[in-house]
């Protein structure tokens, strides 16, 4: 006699469907061709809702809302704002709007269009404060780049205050700077040619915004009079790209992420550079070769240390002749073991695997790019801002002594933060 067992048939566990409406945020420094980009978009698909924001009267507390579909203005309101500046603008009308929109219209995907002042990052940021997310889910971040006037506006030492664009007396941020963090947040960049384009700057275009953001899809539209709204809208909307629990830029490295591609050699003349190290910068010695070092460079972003100041990581960041550096903390090996639980598990991870037994998880992580940048001058020029093996053996106590044109620039408190938002 046989026994036959039998084995239960138990069905698949389905995900929950998200029902929730899904946003684009379109951003862009070309009104033109991101206004472009937005129009194809909403050709192919009736029922998607752009939202759009003018600014021209934010010093005012006044900015202009429009809603709208391909073929109808759907509303069309001024705003009174009691502060006029992008962050009140978003938390008290950008993020109500798209709730509101959610409920109203659930069965619209909604086109966030940004104006051209206005970094992606500030909408993530808001987004994190807001309940905003209980009503729609941000799909994917797009950045329009628009070949005929993109390297020109990387390379411009203008303020947006020059071009009339800045959001308040107070907004000193360059064109360059504004330019560079709508493509590096982006997880989708548009490449907008046109029919006049010529292929090889098509190509530097493609591999200069490679350069920037390694981590977006790129997306070109071609060098036809006409584009394909349906196959656009195919690549770009309901990817599902973005991860709402990445680091900031300046944060990546930190959870040992990548910041740049290493391509010294350069392609089509764009030449990305990443300098590594454990060894601490001599304080003076950096500050004299920060104008060489950035003279011929479109971009620079990273994380270094300072010798003198051993319990900070310190933030590199340059961009339209505006250089900056700022703190991200505290280097976990200045920490107590139990204030570690402050940082993501990223970053912890990130530490344990690259411990040093004597600097920690401190290290200098720099990426330059730029037009035929000289790769062995500019790694010869950092490397001589490095402590020599003599300035080593002097020990951490005398690195403090060192003469520090920064001293007193990044005071640390028990409650700095100890990565950057």
């Amino acid at each position: 006699m046989v026994s036959v067992s039998t084995v239960p048939i138990t069905s698949a566990v389905t995900a929950p469907v998200d029902r929730r409406p899904a946003v684009t945020v379109l951003s862009g420094f070309s009104p033109s061709a991101v206004q472009a980009a937005a129009s194809a978009l909403l050709v192919a698909d009736p029922e998607l809702l752009a939202i759009r924001h003018d600014l021209t009267g934010i010093r005012d507390g006044l900015v202009s809302r429009t809603v709208l579909t391909a073929t109808t203005v759907l509303e069309h309101t001024l705003v009174e704002l009691l502060h006029g500046c992008v962050s009140c603008t978003l938390r008290e009308d950008v993020l109500p709007t798209l709730i509101r929109l959610a409920h109203e219209r659930p069965g619209s995907d909604l086109l966030l269009v940004l104006p051209p002042a206005v970094e992606p990052e500030a909408v993530a940021a808001a987004c994190e404060h807001s309940p905003v997310g209980e009503s729609v889910r941000f799909d994917s971040y797009v950045t329009v780049v628009d070949a005929d006037t993109f390297l020109d506006d990387l390379a411009s030492a203008d303020d947006l205050s020059d071009r009339n664009l800045h959001a308040a007396d107070d907004d000193h941020r360059a064109v360059a700077e504004v330019v560079v963090h709508q493509v590096e947040f982006s997880d989708t960049v548009i490449l907008w040619t046109h029919p006049d384009t010529d292929p090889l700057e098509s190509e530097r275009l493609s591999a200069l915004v490679h350069r920037l953001a390694p981590w977006s899809a790129q997306v070109p539209t071609g060098n036809s009079d006409r584009v394909d709204c349906t196959a656009l809208a195919a690549r770009v909307r309901r990817t599902g790209r973005h991860d709402p629990t990445r680091p900031g830029l300046l944060g990546r490295a930190l959870e040992g992420r990548q910041i740049a591609v290493h391509d010294p050699d350069g392609d089509h003349g764009v030449t990305s550079i990443v300098f590594r190290t454990r060894r601490p910068f001599h304080p003076q010695r950096l500050n004299e070769a920060l104008e060489e070092l950035t003279e011929n460079t479109l971009r620079g972003r990273g994380q270094l240390w300072l010798a003198s100041q051993p319990d900070t990581a310190l933030a590199f960041e340059f961009a339209g002749g505006g250089l900056s550096l700022g703190t991200l903390g505290y280097w976990l090996a200045a920490l107590p073991a139990e204030r570690w639980t402050e940082t993501s598990d990223e970053r912890r991870l990130a530490a344990d695997l690259d411990w040093d037994p004597y600097y920690g998880d401190r290290r200098t992580v720099l990426a330059l790019i730029g037009l035929h940048l000289d790769h062995h001058a500019l790694t010869g020029l950092l490397r001589s801002c490095l402590l020599t093996d003599a300035e080593l053996a002097d020990g951490s106590d005398a690195w403090r002594d060192l003469p520090d044109p920064f001293a007193g620039c990044f005071p640390l408190t028990d409650d700095t933060t100890t990565e950057e938002n």
